[in-house]
């Protein structure tokens, strides 16, 4: 029986066009405060990029801010910040993003910005190796000098599936990146950064008729380039429960993370859904089923966590992903007995089910956040602009509070039952830096 959800659908309006050189165009207007979200979308990730090239689509993100067609190096970062904003992007597993948060009276500067790149970023010799050198430096400081880097997004992928794009190092080899050369960069912008390969998205302050004239009139003369075939990176599911692990060197306590397959979030969504709200029921707060057991009447962890994807993504990745748990131990602590413990707690929560509030409480709080996330308007751009280029429905960000709360009880625990240790691909941190 379907469970009506007691949290509302949010009203954000919804405009959608695609110019002639099949760029997608999300406007979702918002009158409420002078400010505006700009966000480009590119259909390319670190699952994307060539063997031999780990890396490439990081690197590649940061080629795309050392100037363009008419805008010197360093440019693109003064008109935003000239104009009162501030601007990023990042690389996910599967796609690249680019935005700004500007007062509403820049949006054309913003549209400039971005359209001028997407016609061409510089991509030199002294670019290259700029940015090659800035990327080891990031390397550097995020995993191989800091305790537990890249634990586990990095590390657990490699475990658990077997193909080049899913468990490669999306970070990059230091050689890989070292002999990437700019016939490669200029090669990867042809094929990826095509106008029919990305979104546009604006949020906020903008009159809907006046923003359509001037998206269409920096970007429509933009070279009209089609859309890759996105290869097929699905896997099967594990048979046997996969296990390894590592001393790191500056870990002062160990650590632990599993994962299993889940149902794909694009084309089984519903199935989908209740593994994302099984993740937040076993680890979402000081009342939920893993920290109380683990964390405070075991105390075999001091700290765990639980998500969808492996950058805790659960609405913005594609087959395959997986429900992750991770947590770290105590001097000592036991990985067994603590895989045996959530064993037992998935197994409890699969036979007994939930708790009287429980499921309302976890959903609750989903919902929140969910709204919170979107609140501003740069996150309402991100998140639309990434739901039109995986689905086609950025209004699904209106449904998602609504939908997490239809979830049932029985569909949580049918999710739980599913996550059985033969499914499970773990990976151990020892602790190498403990004293």
């Amino acid at each position: 029986m379907a469970r009506r959800s007691r949290i509302p659908a949010t009203k954000y309006p919804v405009e959608r066009f695609t110019l002639d050189n099949g760029l997608r165009v999300v406007l979702t207007p918002d009158r409420s405060a002078p400010v505006i979200g700009v966000a480009v979308v590119y259909d390319v990730g670190i699952r994307s990029e060539p063997e031999g090239r780990t890396g490439f689509a990081h690197l590649f993100e940061h080629l795309m801010f050392q100037g363009s067609e008419n805008l010197e190096k360093l440019a693109h970062f003064r008109h935003v910040q000239g104009a009162g904003g501030t601007f990023n992007g990042s690389t996910h597993l599967d796609y690249t993003d680019y935005f700004e948060t500007l007062p509403s009276n820049a949006l054309e500067r913003a549209l400039f910005l971005e359209a001028d790149r997407m016609r061409g970023p510089r991509l030199t010799e002294e670019n290259l190796r700029n940015q090659v050198d800035v990327v080891k430096e990031e390397i550097r400081v995020n995993v191989l000098n800091r305790p537990y880097g890249g634990f586990p997004w990095l590390t657990l992928p490699p475990v658990m599936f077997d193909t080049f794009p899913n468990a490669h190092d999306g970070y990059g080899s230091f050689d890989d990146l070292e002999s990437a050369t700019v016939a490669d960069a200029a090669d990867f912008f042809r094929r990826y950064y095509a106008s029919g390969n990305a979104v546009l998205a604006v949020s906020g302050d903008i009159d809907v008729a006046e923003a359509t004239e001037l998206v269409t009139r920096h970007f429509g003369d933009v070279p009209a380039r089609l859309a890759p075939k996105r290869p097929d990176f699905t896997e099967p599911d594990l048979t046997a429960e996969r296990r390894t692990s590592y001393t790191d060197a500056l870990a002062p306590l160990p650590a632990v993370a599993g994962a299993w397959r889940v149902p794909d979030p694009i084309s089984d969504f519903a199935g989908y859904l209740p593994y994302v709200v099984l993740a937040e029921v076993l680890t979402d707060g000081d009342a939920s089923r893993l920290v109380e057991r683990l964390v405070q009447r075991d105390r075999t962890v001091t700290s765990l966590g639980g998500y969808l994807g492996f950058m805790g993504d659960p609405f913005d990745v594609r087959d395959p992903t997986a429900l992750l748990l991770q947590a770290h131990l105590p001097p000592g602590g036991d990985v067994d007995k603590v895989l045996r413990t959530i064993d037992e707690e998935l197994d409890r929560l699969a036979t007994d089910g939930l708790t009287d509030g429980e499921l309302d409480r976890t959903q609750a709080r989903m919902a929140t956040h969910l709204l919170r996330d979107t609140d501003a308007v740069l996150g309402r751009a991100l998140r639309m602009a990434v739901l039109e280029q995986q689905r086609g429905e950025p209004g699904l960000l209106n449904e998602l509070p609504r939908l997490v709360g239809e979830v049932t009880e029985e569909q949580v625990r049918a999710a739980a039952a599913t996550l059985r240790p033969e499914r499970r691909a773990a990976i151990e941190v020892i602790a190498g830096g403990a004293r």
